[in-house]
């Protein structure tokens, strides 16, 4: 997947980066295999980059939910901000991850979530509350805390604010997939 961005420089290389932040750019490139998606921007700001992928490292390879859970929260956030690029490049882990054709249908045309597993169901709709609302019901809360318990249900909110932050990235410097996602922006 190839990143457009037609707003700033973006850095695709070791050597555009000051030498003191050398390390910032190579935690990315080491943690994530090649350095895409929001970090080629974020990278105007090295110091800035090695915090967010830092963060996303633990966000995205080591905090408690599944990945099924945690690719249905990004889908769910990739599309509440339409935002293309991060949907292009989870869509295919989540499928990866498990998650069935059915909840990605649901997320990408923002249908009814009735006939989806439960749990698919309640992280659809903690993150279509939270964002769209700004806040969660109690009643989705509580069943999300029953069920993903305080560490579980505070890595999936971070899970959504993080891929929020990127969305933000991702849209505001334009940066865009190859192929068109299921959603029109």
């Amino acid at each position: 997947m190839s990143d457009q961005s037609s707003r700033i420089p973006t850095v695709s290389r070791r050597s555009q980066v000051p030498e003191d932040q050398h390390e910032q750019y190579d935690r990315i490139a080491d943690t994530r295999e090649t350095v895409s998606g929001p970090f080629p921007v974020l990278l105007n700001s090295p110091e800035l980059a090695g915090r967010v992928g830092h963060l996303g490292t633990y966000v995205r390879f080591e905090s408690s939910p599944s990945g099924r859970e945690r690719e249905l929260a990004i889908l769910t956030t990739a599309r509440e901000f339409d935002c293309a690029y991060e949907w292009a490049f989870h869509e295919p882990v989540a499928r990866r991850e498990g998650v069935p054709a059915n909840a990605i249908e649901a997320v990408a045309r923002e249908e009814s979530l009735d006939k989806l597993a439960d749990t698919d169901a309640l992280v659809v709709r903690y993150g279509r509350e939270l964002l769209r609302e700004h806040a969660v019901s109690e009643t989705t809360f509580q069943r999300a805390a029953a069920h993903f318990g305080s560490q579980g249900i505070t890595d999936l909110t971070a899970t959504i604010g993080y891929y929020s932050m990127l969305a933000c990235v991702l849209n505001a410097f334009e940066v865009q997939p190859e192929d068109e996602p299921p959603f029109s922006s």
